[in-house]
């Protein structure tokens, strides 16, 4: 059915004829306002299985021409997910894929032949990309929108969200209230396997990465106290974390390895090089490998909570009051003093120019460099990556032993792309926390 553009609300035709401004109404969006819980829920998001049109590399957005099975694909998955379960599967129409119009069906590079200009703006700037007289994502991030609040009123406290890869990426982005500037920016929402693999960022090659691996467990962050309690070396559990991290990024060959001066950093660094180093004799290379390892001050997270006047207080509260907030929980960040999180803030932003220039090199083409410090590190320089301020400190959660990847598909002086966030499927049981499920997440999921 041909709808009249002047009354779809996307469209440059309806704005033209109602006098709105695409970028005004966005601001006036980019506060999310869901609905209130009453009590903390958990959602699930899972891309759904291969499709045909996937393997092909066709621009599939909303149509179900390829095929999984005979049924929709994001259907499908849910179906084979929740198994025997009796509740009812609920469809919403609202989390199909990115309509691209013109663009579907087309291979990738039909599509650059036919819609040079457009599909190039697209991959550099998603939020603005224009086809056919729609902007496809700002589309899909005001379906998102919508979808939060249908998702958050269920009654359920864990709910399971079987979509496509685009949607999921919109899920989360309007999730933690960003806004449309970082489409884009966050890319592995649909890896399976490992994200240190090859592939693409952001539709693109990548010419530079850099790998953040937060350092293994200590015996200060297993024992219930605070995330910061002294300069510790790893414990067990930290060592096995160490090697299960360095032993996901055999299949990368690493230029250097950055570590903060901290004792489980240094470990953590050195476990990753000496089996870099040792890649021709476990059968992942032909020629041995040099790695530089070195440290990097602005990567210490220890210098920062000493030198803060509620560090007594924050020690007290976190070692002797862990009911409140385990450690590692979500939102962690949030809860310490102003003057603390700009500390990090500075410090981060401080360790992200000194990683942009380590790779400044425009002739080390495909030069991949490991950081290692201390997850409160990691996440004020991913959020550096996403041109956000220090108040989004709190949004963001990593584990001990978590791996995420930054990716620079135009270089260094271009924009990153997070190719995933706390990737911890390569520690298997060895992850933390380590938790059993409670008895009321056994009865609602």
């Amino acid at each position: 059915m041909k709808r009249n553009p002047r009354k779809v609300k996307w469209t440059k035709a309806y704005r033209r004829v109602h006098g709105k401004d695409m970028t005004q109404e966005i601001d006036e969006k980019s506060e999310n306002v869901f609905p209130p819980l009453k009590a903390a829920k958990r959602v699930v998001l899972v891309r759904h299985g291969q499709s045909t049109w996937n393997a092909e590399g066709r621009i599939q957005g909303s149509s179900d021409f390829s095929v999984l099975t005979k049924k929709a694909r994001s259907k499908r998955t849910a179906e084979i997910i929740w198994g025997p379960r009796q509740e009812q599967i609920i469809p919403e129409f609202d989390l199909r894929e990115i309509d691209l119009y013109s663009f579907q069906g087309l291979l990738k590079e039909e599509g650059k032949a036919r819609y040079g200009s457009a599909f190039h703006q697209w991959q550099v700037d998603a939020s603005n990309f224009i086809i056919d007289g729609h902007y496809p994502v700002r589309e899909l991030w005001d379906r998102a929108r919508s979808c939060w609040t249908k998702i958050l009123a269920h009654d359920s406290r864990s709910v399971l969200v079987v979509a496509h890869n685009a949607v999921n990426q919109a899920l989360v982005a309007t999730a933690i209230g960003t806004c449309f500037s970082l489409s884009g920016k966050f890319d592995d929402l649909k890896t399976p396997g490992s994200p240190v693999a090859g592939g693409k960022s952001g539709g693109r090659a990548a010419s530079k990465r850099i790998v953040l691996v937060c350092n293994g467990s200590t015996q200060g962050n297993t024992e219930g106290g605070f995330l910061v309690s002294g300069d510790q070396p790893l414990n067990m559990l930290g060592v096995i974390q160490s090697q299960k991290s360095a032993e996901l990024l055999l299949d990368l060959s690493v230029s250097s390895i950055i570590s903060s001066p901290n004792k489980s950093c240094i470990e953590t660094a050195m476990t990753i090089s000496q089996v870099q180093e040792a890649a021709d004799c476990l059968g992942a290379d032909c020629v041995p490998r040099y790695v530089e390892t070195k440290q990097m001050g602005y990567l210490d997270i220890e210098t920062i909570f000493k030198q803060s006047k509620m560090a007594s207080n924050l020690q007290f509260r976190f070692v002797f009051d862990v009911s409140s907030l385990p450690p590692f929980q979500p939102g962690w960040l949030n809860e310490v003093d102003d003057e603390l999180r700009t500390k990090l803030w500075d410090q981060s932003g401080n360790a992200w120019k000194s990683l942009l220039d380590e790779i400044s090199d425009e002739s080390k083409s495909g030069e991949v460099i490991v950081a290692v410090s201390h997850p409160a590190i990691h996440i004020g320089l991913m959020a550096h990556c996403l041109n956000l301020t220090k108040e989004w400190l709190g949004t963001f959660h990593l584990d001990a032993g978590s791996v995420s990847v930054l990716d620079f598909p135009d270089g260094p002086k271009g924009s990153g792309v997070i190719r995933c966030i706390n990737y911890t499927a390569h520690l298997g049981r060895w992850s933390i926390p380590i938790t059993r499920p409670t008895i009321e997440d056994v009865e609602d999921f």
